[in-house]
């Protein structure tokens, strides 16, 4: 056997005895020995392979399956710009504490060297935004090497899956020529691993006993439920009778307690004046609104903070107190502050989709609602980083029985589709995305699924406004800035999404009707997408006309 070929199959060997059950693979000749000994481990039933033409689809793929799975999986690539372009999905890992183990084949040095075809400079390649990083030696024949092996993906599972919050690690790996398996399985030493099936080294499980806040005191407080770790929020806010609000409003929260119509409420000063909390648990990262930050950025509130792992964020840097989760106090809250909060959200929701029902169809709150309205139950939904996240807080009715997902780390647009169809193969029951069309666009890759590959069960809604909606609601959209704003901002495209999907043989569905499109949301099995065309131009004055109809029902 050739080093490189044992070295490939015992890190697949000693990730399937970690834990690990899906992996992602980029093909390239470089990491050929991984390839290999891959499929050789999904051809046994040990893991499940996803093979990918695009790294930066595999990497979001990946993203996707380990955030609904919460354990490590692992995506594998050739070396040169395959590597980099994993920074999208490795930043996003970072900063959502995804557990990624990250393999990226190499050239050895004496090819890097001679500057080899396809070398670039590996070696802390995603810089701080990995647990681990570390470049195995070159495989060579000799005794000790099994146990080595063994030892570094141990310690790179470890700290993928993490103390108390996970994220993504990274193994540079130098393969030596011939990188196809000889046929010859004799090596100077056994290659096998610990006896039963057991990882090579045991490390502590999860560490350490969480940590849990210890200054909930106040009788006027509020919880946030931001970008994640919202289990167990709205029972807290119930017990304790502070209201919940949620960056992804009444969705995917349960808990009567939860405030559906929170993002709008904080939105009023005048509101906010009468309703103004002594303490703030923010639960996750909040990343979304605006007068979510400028909350956390008041100096008169006092704000804890559960979130596990070291990197917790810091709005205004004020925080009071940071721990790895919110648990009992005996603090008692005073029983007309969460009732009152109650009460101006069932006057503000009745305010709010009687507006909205008065709106023509379609346009972005709209659409969010119909697509949450008619969820199967303990569906998954994918929303896209841009207006629809926001959509489904404004304008959505209560859904607790529905996973929601988003790639809030960083926010960005990247790989979302790719995302999408990771999670909904981790979730296994019915799944939806909620997209805008520049997102789609900036993942069509994500639809490329080759013939010997699973498909997923994902309905994708596009709501196009041929251009960046989301401008529209900046500064950017007022009309002082509106000689320049299509140019530079709106940057319409004029693609023709059917013939797009056409291209990669997934079904498309135009609707044009309200009713047409409550129609096409029923649930089937299958990948599809279904598609929805608005007017960008319309969309500051809907959400004038929202607010205003809130303002009104609460302030008269």
């Amino acid at each position: 056997m050739n080093p490189s070929t044992a070295q490939a199959e015992v890190i697949v060997d000693e990730l399937v005895r970690n834990g690990v059950r899906q992996v992602v693979l980029s093909p390239g000749s470089r990491n050929a020995p991984l390839s290999y000994a891959l499929h050789k481990a999904d051809h046994a039933g040990r893991l499940r392979l996803h093979v990918r033409i695009d790294e930066r689809s595999a990497g979001f793929l990946a993203l996707g399956l380990a955030a609904r799975a919460q354990s490590p999986v692992a995506v594998a690539c050739t070396s040169g710009t395959a590597a980099t372009n994993l920074h999208p999905a490795v930043s996003e890992a970072f900063h959502s504490g995804v557990p990624l183990i990250v393999l990226t084949a190499d050239r050895p040095p004496e090819l890097r060297a001679a500057g080899a075809n396809q070398t670039i400079d590996q070696h802390r390649l995603f810089g701080s935004e990995v647990r681990l990083f570390d470049e195995l030696a070159v495989a060579e024949e000799r005794p000790g090497q099994n146990a080595y092996w063994r030892s570094q993906v141990c310690r790179a599972w470890q700290a993928a899956r993490g103390e108390v919050r996970g994220g993504p690690v990274h193994l540079n790996l130098p393969f030596r020529e011939p990188l196809v398996p000889s046929g010859d399985d004799h090596w100077c030493e056994s290659l096998d691993g610990r006896p039963d099936g057991a990882r090579w080294t045991d490390g502590s499980d999860l560490g350490r006993v969480p940590s849990e806040l210890s200054r909930v005191r106040a009788r006027h407080g509020l919880v946030l439920a931001a970008d994640s770790g919202v289990d167990g929020a709205g029972e807290w806010g119930e017990r304790y009778g502070w209201p919940v609000l949620s960056e992804v409003g009444a969705v995917g929260v349960p808990g009567s307690a939860v405030i559906s119509t929170g993002m709008w409420l904080l939105g009023l000063p005048e509101f906010l004046r009468e309703h103004r909390p002594e303490q703030v648990l923010c639960v996750g990262r909040p990343t979304v609104f605006r007068q979510v930050q400028r909350l956390l950025a008041d100096t008169g509130v006092e704000v804890l903070l559960a979130h596990g792992g070291v990197d917790w964020p810091a709005p205004a840097h004020n925080l009071r107190e940071v721990a790895d989760t919110f648990g009992p106090t005996a603090t008692p809250a005073d029983p007309d502050w969460l009732t009152s909060w109650q009460q101006a959200d069932q006057k503000a929701s009745a305010a709010l989709h009687a507006a909205l029902d008065l709106e023509r169809w379609p346009n972005g709150p709209v659409v969010a609602r119909s697509v949450v309205d008619a969820l199967p139950e303990h569906a998954l939904l994918v929303l896209g980083s841009s207006n629809p996240t926001r959509d489904v807080a404004l304008a959505a009715r209560q859904r607790p029985d529905v996973v929601v997902h988003r790639n809030r780390g960083v926010a960005g647009i990247d790989g979302t589709i790719s995302t999408a169809i990771g999670a909904a193969i981790a979730h296994g029951r019915p799944a939806y995305a909620l997209l805008g069309d520049l997102t789609f666009l900036h993942d069509n890759n994500g639809l490329v699924l080759g013939p010997h590959e699973s498909r997923p069960d994902l309905t994708i809604v596009v709501l196009n406004d041929d251009g960046g909606g989301i401008f529209s609601l900046l500064e950017q959209g007022s009309p002082e800035h509106r000689e320049s704003f299509e140019r530079i901002f709106g940057t319409p495209h004029g693609t023709d999404l059917g013939q797009l999907c056409a291209a990669h043989g997934v079904e498309h569905q135009l609707v044009h009707q309200q009713s047409e499109f409550v129609e096409a949301l029923k649930w089937r099995p299958g990948l599809r997408v279904v598609e929805v065309q608005a007017d960008r131009a319309a969309l500051r004055s809907v959400h004038e006309r929202l607010q205003t109809a809130v303002r009104s029902a609460l302030l008269g």
